[in-house]
């Protein structure tokens, strides 16, 4: 008599078939928990859609904007959910010259600025100089500066009389007049004054309140931060410091406009090369 061969052959013990919906989900889940908790509580991606902080950030740079600094508050989340919750955990005042993204009370956005005044400070601006404690803030010789002509950086007509020109490249390029400024603890940065007479030009003498903070643009001329009010979409005056988001560290990359989603090749030509990793912070005097 001889065996006879089957054909039939047994699954492996404890195999499964098909995907595992659930689990897959899961993974998903905590993955973008993760991501949402990073971006809350350490670091998160920041995009600069206006020129209200040139010379030192251009429509287009993406940057990093760390989130711990000043401690967290109800806008640390990155979604602003929460209504006004005050104080912060683990809290610090931000030094004067630090670049922070701030949302304006009872505005779901959030803008970048620079820290001008702390609480207890008595300030006001006077023909475009900013006065501190009595003090007007020092300021250098204007000087010239080109900035590249580009589809984020048009220099137009409007808000920049006068300032495109052709240089010797063949190449377009906005001569912004450049003005120096150090404020009382040494630090310092770059600002633009067109030279015109605006209404930012002038700021009444106020004292900053406990817990805020003075905000203001680079682009003096073009800025709407704490010099305007909510309604001319300005940040209303000094900022409560529970609405401050987070310290801006530095640009990761910077694109000019000319990328097109479906043509992989103008995803590298677009770059704007030399800002790659340049530092948001101050420079300390000695």
């Amino acid at each position: 008599m001889t065996d006879t061969a089957t054909d039939n052959k047994s699954a492996p013990t404890g195999a499964k078939s098909g995907v595992d919906w659930w689990a897959e989900t899961k993974g998903v889940f905590w993955l973008v928990l993760a991501v949402l908790g990073f971006h809350s509580f350490v670091a998160k991606p920041f995009y600069i859609p206006s020129e209200s902080m040139m010379p030192g950030l251009l429509v287009g740079d993406r940057l990093v904007v760390t989130k711990y600094p000043y401690g967290w508050s109800f806008v640390s989340p990155t979604f602003h959910l929460l209504p006004f919750i005050r104080g912060r955990v683990w809290g610090k005042m931000p030094e004067r010259g630090d670049v922070v993204i701030a949302a304006p009370p009872g505005v779901k956005e959030d803008y970048i600025k620079r820290v001008i005044g702390l609480p207890g400070d008595r300030l006001e601006v006077r023909n475009g100089t900013v006065i501190l404690n009595g003090v007007p803030v020092k300021r250098a010789p204007v000087r010239y500066d080109l900035i590249p002509v580009d589809a984020n950086a048009t220099c137009n007509e409007t808000d920049y009389p006068g300032l495109k020109m052709r240089a010797r490249d063949g190449k377009e390029y906005c001569r912004m007049p450049i003005v120096r400024e150090t404020l009382p603890n040494g630090r310092s940065y770059d600002t633009i004054d067109l030279g015109y007479k605006y209404d930012s030009d002038d700021y009444a003498a106020i004292t900053i309140p406990a817990g805020h903070v003075f905000l203001m643009g680079d682009n003096r001329d073009r800025s709407a931060d704490s010099r305007f009010s909510l309604e001319d979409r300005g940040l209303g005056g000094p900022v409560p410091w529970e609405n401050l988001g987070g310290r801006a560290e530095f640009i990761t990359f910077s694109l000019d406009g000319t990328t097109q989603l479906l043509n992989p090749l103008t995803w590298f030509t677009a770059l704007r090369p030399g800002r790659v990793g340049r530092s948001l912070h101050p420079v300390q005097s000695e």
